[in-house]
C-alpha cells in the first residue's frame, strides 16, 4: 500500500523544479559560537534567534 506524500514534500519538490533552495536553513558554525547567514551576526550556541536582525532558522537543525 502506498503513501501520500506530505504537502511539505509537494511543495519542496515543486519550488525545487523551479530552482528555489528546499534545503533547511541552519546557523553557520563560526569558533564554536553560531553565525547568522542573513546578517552574519556571532551567538552563543545557545542562541535560538538572531539578536542582530531577528532572523530564526526555518526548520529545527
Amino acid at each position: 500500500m502506498a503513501t501520500a506524500p506530505s504537502t511539505d514534500e509537494v511543495i519542496d519538490e515543486f519550488l525545487a523544479q523551479r530552482g528555489h533552495e528546499t534545503e533547511a536553513v541552519g546557523w553557520n558554525e563560526n569558533y564554536n559560537k553560531k553565525q547568522c547567514p542573513d546578517c552574519g551576526g556571532l551567538h552563543e550556541s545557545t542562541a535560538t534567534k538572531c539578536s542582530v536582525c531577528g532572523w530564526t532558522p526555518s526548520r529545527p537543525s
